[in-house]
């Protein structure tokens, strides 16, 4: 069964080599890599052509100046074979990522493997920011699961069905895509060890930076989230209580105001507290929720408007 990975790659010198020597760890190789550069200006290029010179393996570097989207979409058309599995450089692939992954292509009636990713988490900070960012494996159902695609393989003819990546995302396009999938009535399988390691960011002005740019990309490709209705609902009821409390200066109202963002803070820290277990979550869960609040609102509005101008 003949294999492409396939990956984007746009000023990544600093990961590069992690990713490449990860994927020249594999158990199985794909029998091609495919790699398309956006139109890097450090020297991730030469990297790449370093690495190419000193190993064996079948590696295309190409280059196409866009998106990821766009990047993916080059790269698959470029492919030589039906089977295709895609990651992203800024992770380390396990071992037996792309073994496991490709491995369900055997049976005939599989269309789209769903591969998974775990968070690499050094600090309470970054243990904290994975509860935002990741599906826990506790927290995963197969039926709802949309794969990223940091982890995920596909038949060509899937990828076809459906157009391919949304060109016009920069992002929240693999959600979009895999959604997409979906919606195509495709037959999904999950392997949950085909693992990728994800590097979570380390500040507070990262963080803002992720999750407003993935609001901004579900905003324009009118991506809704089953949290981000209450979302909204929550601001909403907030904004009124507040300016009824400017209207009528009551003690209950600010009373109410007070106990809410109480219980909001505690429901912060109960429903991920379980994946970091350090009192300094106590701070850290609560304000990233609102990060991650304030984000998104104004990420989707954003969003929202670019797609309608």
């Amino acid at each position: 069964m003949s294999s492409t990975l396939i990956t984007t790659v746009l000023n990544e010198q600093n990961s590069i080599s992690n990713f490449l020597q990860s994927y020249q760890k594999q158990t199985k190789k794909a029998d091609e890599l495919v790699i398309v550069d956006g139109g890097s200006k450090d020297k991730t290029v030469e990297k790449i052509q370093e690495f190419i010179k000193n190993s064996k393996l079948n590696i295309i570097l190409l280059e196409k100046k866009g998106n990821r989207s766009q990047g993916r979409n080059f790269a698959i058309k470029h492919a030589k074979n039906n089977i295709i599995a895609c990651s992203d450089v800024g992770c380390t692939l396990d071992p037996h990522w792309f073994e496991r992954i490709t491995k369900p292509f055997y049976k005939s009636d599989v269309d789209v493997v769903s591969g998974f990713y775990y968070p690499v988490a050094k600090t309470v900070f970054e243990k904290c920011i994975s509860a935002y960012t990741c599906v826990m494996p506790d927290r995963l159902d197969a039926k709802t699961f949309l794969p990223s695609s940091r982890s995920i393989a596909f038949r060509k003819s899937a990828w076809q069905s459906v157009d391919g990546y949304p060109e016009d995302l920069d992002t929240c396009e693999d959600l979009v895509f895999a959604k997409k999938l979906k919606q195509a009535d495709l037959n999904f399988v999950l392997v949950k060890n085909a693992i990728v390691l994800w590097p979570q960011k380390k500040n507070l002005k990262d963080a803002f930076m992720q999750f407003f740019n993935y609001a901004i990309g579900d905003g324009q490709a009118l991506y809704i989230r089953p949290s981000t209705p209450f979302l909204f609902l929550r601001y909403l009821f907030g904004v009124y209580l507040v300016v009824m409390l400017v209207i009528y200066n009551s003690p209950l109202i600010l009373l109410l105001i007070v106990t809410l963002l109480v219980l909001y803070f505690l429901w912060s820290i109960d429903k991920n507290y379980r994946y970091v277990r350090d009192s300094s979550a106590f701070i850290f869960l609560p304000l990233l929720q609102i990060l991650s609040d304030i984000s998104v609102i104004l990420g989707m509005a954003i969003g929202f408007i670019k797609r309608l101008l």
